[in-house]
């Protein structure tokens, strides 16, 4: 059987609502898009890594580095719109959506997450790292996921997950991390098999991904199995302005 060919999409959006045009941010003399597309581009598991935008501006941008990109329907409602819009157009077997507003990407948690549906026994991965402490807790930005014996989401959510009567005991991850908390903190990282993406991006928004605006309930909700790759790889998506300011002390 041959390797399957991968694709790794980054949905870059130019209008932003908290920080306009910031995939074009300059972060130490090169655009935000380009510090994630470099990392993207790392992962051994990537055959080929295009930036999907609907401006432009991104476009040529892309351009003038050296990158691939493709402008996509403004109608596209959500990063995942366009990583299957993106799919009717490029040839092959598995999406990544790498999301657009993270400069700190790590090529391994990419990696971890395409062995998923590359075994076989996910057709949709994406990837938790631990809880650093209460302040993520409660925090509403850092989105909170809980995962059965055999590596399934269980369920996202916005607020703390499950709740705890008493201090629960320290969980051991299967990359050898430890934390004092039951639930992980998810990254804003998804694998599919074509197929899958194609028959998600068809399915209408459910109530329940609405009223958490979290997109990934909506495979839960229709039966799909989401595997879950532990990584201790530290997400941070910049949305505002001191996002920003945090990720530009952090790639000094």
């Amino acid at each position: 059987m041959s390797k399957p060919r991968v694709v790794a999409v980054i949905p870059a959006r130019y209008a932003s609502t908290r920080l306009p045009g910031k995939p074009l941010a300059d972060i130490h003399g090169k655009p935000m898009i380009q510090w994630v597309y470099e990392r993207v581009k790392k992962c051994r598991a990537v055959d080929q890594v295009i930036v999907a935008t609907d401006d432009t501006k991104i476009l040529e941008k892309v351009k003038s580095f050296g990158g691939e990109c493709l402008m996509t329907s403004l109608d596209c409602q959500s990063g995942t719109d366009r990583v299957a819009e993106v799919a009717t157009k490029v040839d092959g077997d598995i999406f990544v959506n790498a999301q657009g507003d993270e400069p700190l990407m790590s090529s391994q948690a990419i990696e971890l997450a395409v062995k998923l549906v590359v075994s076989g026994k996910f057709k949709m991965s994406t990837v938790a790292t631990p809880i650093q402490g209460p302040e993520d807790l409660t925090e509403v930005s850092v989105v909170k996921v809980i995962v059965d014996a055999d590596g399934n989401a269980i369920y996202f959510s916005r607020l703390p997950i499950p709740y705890t009567r008493v201090e629960p005991p320290k969980q051991r991850h299967s990359q050898g991390m430890t934390s004092a908390y039951l639930c992980k903190r998810h990254v804003g990282l998804y694998v599919y098999e074509r197929a899958t993406l194609a028959q998600f991006a068809a399915w209408p928004a459910t109530d329940l991904e609405k009223a958490e605006s979290l997109e990934q309930l909506r495979a839960l909700h229709h039966g799909l199995s989401i595997g879950v790759a532990d990584s201790d790889f530290l997400s941070i998506g910049v949305d505002t302005s001191e996002d920003l300011k945090k990720v530009r002390e952090l790639l000094q």
